[in-house]
């Protein structure tokens, strides 16, 4: 297995502003410097990175300079994380040309996974015909992904129409997506993690390990998570892809990354 980490600790979760009033720039933004959280992860010692569909498409035009931050700290680009809301059929398809496009510059930067998150929550609440809705809008994406040789996986999130494990198992029944489990966001949203890996182990292609305390992320040995329990199960189903490490926001970013690596490799012999 390889340990990669994702760069929205270096400016916290934020949203561009665009996306507002024009859906097609509907990005997740980490609003701080990209490099620094490149140069910080390779320090450390992680072997690539995850990044959100904002902070990638800054690069856009300058695909050279990503390439060269690549080479220059020794990293490998894993994937981008995006999202949708994926239930109101008069805007799917500007979420799918934003989609898209962020995959076609993922793809020609290397990226192997498009990390999706989403399932609106409408303002009176979620209605059985959403987790049609959002498994359709998932497997369209998912096409998207296919057709320039990334794999789409499905990120349960809080806020979204996929907090808990039944509305988990709703959308696993709705769409043939594939799954990256966010265990802490699961534990958060009422699931037992390690039943999640256990009862989806043939949809994970891709996993985040974060930890929760008391309601808060926290790195890697610092909350509630079985990280042992779980890479357990992984190596029993022979997982040898990637594992990414997610912390959303942090005082000292690079130390909040220290702190996991030191756990990764001294309570789970993880390098």
């Amino acid at each position: 297995m390889k340990l990669g980490y994702e760069t929205n600790t270096w400016g916290g979760v934020v949203g561009h502003p665009a996306g507002v009033t024009s859906i097609k720039d509907s990005y997740y933004l980490a609003n701080g410097s990209t490099e620094e959280a490149l140069e910080d992860i390779g320090n450390l010692g992680y072997k690539g990175f995850e990044i959100f569909d904002g902070n990638l498409m800054d690069f856009a035009n300058k695909q050279e300079e990503f390439e060269t931050l690549l080479e220059k700290n020794n990293l490998e680009f894993i994937g981008v994380y995006s999202g949708a809301n994926f239930i109101y059929p008069g805007i799917l398809d500007e979420e799918l040309y934003k989609i898209e496009e962020v995959v076609k510059l993922a793809s020609e930067l290397g990226g192997t996974y498009l990390v999706l998150g989403g399932g609106a929550i409408r303002s009176g609440g979620v209605v059985e015909s959403d987790y049609k809705a959002l498994g359709e809008g998932l497997d369209k994406a998912a096409e998207i992904a296919d057709k320039y040789g990334m794999t789409a996986v499905y990120h349960p999130h809080l806020g979204t129409t996929c907090e808990g494990p039944e509305q988990l198992d709703k959308v696993m029944k709705n769409s043939e997506i594939k799954l990256c489990p966010d265990t802490a966001h699961l534990e958060a949203g009422g699931a037992d993690p390690i039943k999640v890996i256990e009862k989806y182990i043939d949809r994970i292609v891709y996993i985040h390990f974060k930890d929760l305390k008391d309601g808060e992320f926290v790195p890697l040995g610092e909350g509630t998570q079985d990280f042992s329990k779980m890479l357990k199960i992984l190596n029993d189903a022979n997982y040898e892809g990637w594992i990414t490490i997610e912390l959303d926001s942090h005082e000292d970013p690079k130390k909040g990354a220290k702190i996991t690596k030191e756990y990764l490799a001294e309570e789970l012999g993880l390098e």
